[in-house]
């Protein structure tokens, strides 16, 4: 079986570095790999000493399977053989029409987000990952934007107060950050929506920030639940009279397969004290502040927004290393023997696999 890795058009990770393309050749699997695909990432194609180096044309007809962070461009596809498989982040449940194009084509798909976040395949889990590497990334993206100092700071021209930061969804991504703020010396308050994450907040240094009524759903995957009414009205209020007083808020809310749930308006934006800073890392699914754009920092009111859901790519040599480490251990379900076994009885390929 020959597995060939695609460079990625307009990200600078890879998704299998050089220690891992060498245990995926112990596993009998022959890997190609694009000219310069981890150049970007820190890995030039002399590192990939186990791997054969060959242009995107030669890879997309050679390779057996194609692994990549992105799926592959439509101009790529016409030039897979049918029966190919395909792995990527497909992220089925916001593009709803990826698995039926790629099935129309003869072609099959693995999306690496749509493997389960449970323990068994908590090795695999990319999602946890790069969320890792996105919460610890906006709070320093927060530090650059922010006037002021994030510890406490006594001098003889004067004592500076500690900033205070507010962490809107405590996962791993809001968790990391809470982790991230706490190090550089920063007051820090959370919420989130699962009681269960108060622990993990408390634990961190941080003070938990409650609302009485929310539905939790604990098959949720880490993902938000959709909250009624009445429950959004009193968060927004809670969370108004937080940012009023915060320096920083870093959101990380998302409902699976919905748009964001907006946790800040513009009112509570107009509210917060000038130079204040804002990261949006929901920004691609909407944003969970109203005035997020995706992909672009903005300012409003003397407030910097920050919207961008790709931060991991921001530090694409570890990204890429976490990526390639959880590829390796879901490669190893799906390649014995150095060939190629999908076996749908298995609850981690089966929901991963998208083109059934």
């Amino acid at each position: 079986m020959k597995l060939g890795v695609l460079a990625e058009k307009d990200d600078n990770r890879v998704a299998i570095v050089p220690s891992v393309a060498k245990k995926i050749a112990d596993l009998g699997a022959s890997v190609l790999i694009e000219n310069g695909a981890g150049n970007q990432a820190g890995f030039s194609d002399d590192q990939y000493d186990s791997a054969t180096k060959c242009s995107r044309a030669e890879l997309l007809t050679q390779a057996d399977v194609l692994v990549s962070i992105s799926p592959v461009d439509d101009e790529s596809l016409p030039s897979i053989a049918k029966d190919k498989l395909l792995i990527a982040e497909f992220k089925p449940f916001f593009y709803q029409d990826v698995a039926e194009k790629l099935k129309s084509k003869g072609l099959q798909a693995i999306s690496m987000d749509m493997i389960p976040r449970t323990t068994l395949a908590q090795s695999m889990d990319v999602l946890s990952s790069m969320a890792a590497i996105a919460g610890y990334k906006s709070v320093l993206a927060a530090a650059n934007k922010l006037p002021r100092y994030f510890p406490m700071m006594i001098t003889a021209a004067g004592s500076i107060k500690p900033a205070t930061v507010l962490v809107l969804g405590a996962g791993v991504a809001g968790l990391q950050a809470i982790a991230t703020a706490k190090r550089l010396g920063a007051q820090v308050e959370a919420f989130d929506t699962r009681s269960a994450a108060k622990e993990e907040v408390l634990s961190l240094g941080a003070k938990f920030v409650e609302v009485a009524g929310a539905k939790e759903d604990t098959g949720a995957g880490g993902y938000a639940v959709e909250q009624d009414e009445d429950f959004i009205k009193r968060q927004r209020e809670e969370v108004q009279k937080r940012a009023m007083k915060a320096d920083i808020i870093i959101t990380t809310a998302q409902v699976r397969g919905r748009k964001a749930p907006i946790l800040v308006p513009a009112s509570t934006v107009e509210k917060m004290k000038e130079g204040s800073v804002i990261v949006d890392l929901a920004a691609s699914t909407g944003g969970n502040c109203e005035l997020t754009v995706d992909q672009e920092t903005t300012q409003h009111h003397g407030v910097w927004i920050i919207g961008n859901s790709d931060l991991a790519a921001d530090m694409p040599e570890d990204a890429s290393t976490l990526y390639a480490n959880n590829l390796l251990n879901f490669l190893k379900l799906i390649i014995k023997d150095g060939d190629l076994h999908l076996d749908f009885e298995n609850e981690i390929v089966q929901s991963a696999y998208i083109t059934h």
